[in-house]
């Protein structure tokens, strides 16, 4: 898989983000390292795609739906992208640019792997985008087997009868851990105890930053 040329981090503030599977245990770190944090450095705790394309009626299609024929993927994710970068340019960067740690709940890598597990595996504009997108100073990678982050996502009482793609999870997956060994990012095996699975979250912090 071809490399994410990101552009570097200019400002004095740290970039820190989570990607995975839903139910990968990203949000529970990302809150755990938020709150380790506390009162030692200023931290901005933020995610991706924003709800302007969440609540959009392609990508909740996509999400939502077993045969969303109406939308086309390509079309979705350039708008996801697009949110990405505007994102990028006006939350996470002056808070950078503040010196604050930022924190981000899914970020540009996610975009590609969703791309990638859809068939989308020749599209260039992708890595013509992320030219543009700022490289995180860590990049967490939550991997869980996908039937314990389908089994933790129905726990959730809000998504118990959410329609799920399962072969789509596995490609997910698979894609994922491409994108991690090809880009540098930090690969946490999330399938153990939560307190296990942060304990290793803080080492790459204190080692990293």
């Amino acid at each position: 898989m071809k490399h994410l040329e990101f552009r570097p981090n200019p400002y004095p503030g740290l970039l820190v983000t989570f990607c995975g599977l839903d139910g990968s245990g990203k949000s529970t770190l990302l809150r755990r390292l938020a709150a380790e944090l506390e009162g030692k450095r200023p931290v901005l705790v933020t995610k991706q795609p924003t709800d302007a394309v969440r609540r959009a009626d392609g990508f909740r299609a996509y999400m939502d739906t077993p045969a969303p024929d109406v939308f086309d993927y390509r079309a979705v994710s350039l708008q996801a992208a697009g949110d990405r970068l505007q994102h990028g340019r006006a939350v996470i960067e002056p808070a950078l640019r503040e010196g604050k740690v930022v924190l981000c709940d899914r970020y540009f890598y996610s975009c590609l792997a969703n791309l990638r597990a859809r068939g989308y595996t020749g599209d260039r504009w992708i890595y013509e985008i992320a030219e543009s997108v700022l490289r995180p100073d860590i990049a967490f990678f939550c991997d869980v087997p996908v039937e314990l982050a389908v089994a933790r996502v129905r726990q959730r009482p809000e998504e118990r009868c959410r329609y799920i793609d399962l072969p789509l999870q596995y490609k997910l997956r698979s894609a994922f851990l491409n994108i991690c060994e090809s880009n540098g990012g930090i690969l946490l095996s999330t399938a153990g105890p939560e307190e296990t699975c942060f304990a290793a979250v803080k080492r790459e912090w204190e080692r990293r930053s």
